[in-house]
């Protein structure tokens, strides 16, 4: 398979994934369109530095020949599904309530909202209702 195939296939790959299988719908949001080109500035300068100092070299006959700062058009096709699967992951389990505890911002007695059924304090005691379970079993208010 050629450098070509491989990277029109992992766009199209991701677009599955985006808008049929996790449903985030990332690219049909004018917000992910107007930052894409900060991510692609970037890629193109990392790019530039690795290919253009020869330490990612391609096989001319797998690629389409077109190079932009030294490196293959195909590596914006790689670099768009890339990000585009990473962030549609992301958002996914951001909508599923995963989170690490506790995240950034949030203090001790500052309850966060995971999703609309469940809060979970930074002592992980919070239970459906907002009620926290002490040692002894019961449950005591804490607003």
């Amino acid at each position: 398979m050629s450098y070509t195939a491989a990277a029109l296939l992992g766009v199209a790959g991701a677009l599955l994934v985006d808008l049929f299988v996790l449903r985030t719908r990332l690219v049909l949001r004018p917000v992910f369109w107007a930052t894409y080109p900060i991510i692609v500035f970037f890629q193109l300068i990392s790019n530039g530095i690795l290919t253009g100092r020869d330490i990612v070299r391609y096989d001319p006959a797998a690629i389409l020949g077109p190079r932009l700062v030294h490196a293959p058009v195909e590596d914006l096709l790689f670099g768009f599904a890339l990000v585009l699967l990473t962030l549609a992951v992301w958002v996914r389990l951001g909508r599923a309530g995963v989170q690490r505890t506790p995240a950034a911002g949030d203090g001790p007695g500052r309850p966060r909202l995971l999703n609309r059924n469940r809060r979970v304090d930074p002592d992980g005691r919070l239970g459906r209702n907002g009620r926290v379970d002490d040692p002894d079993g019961h449950a005591t208010d804490r607003s």
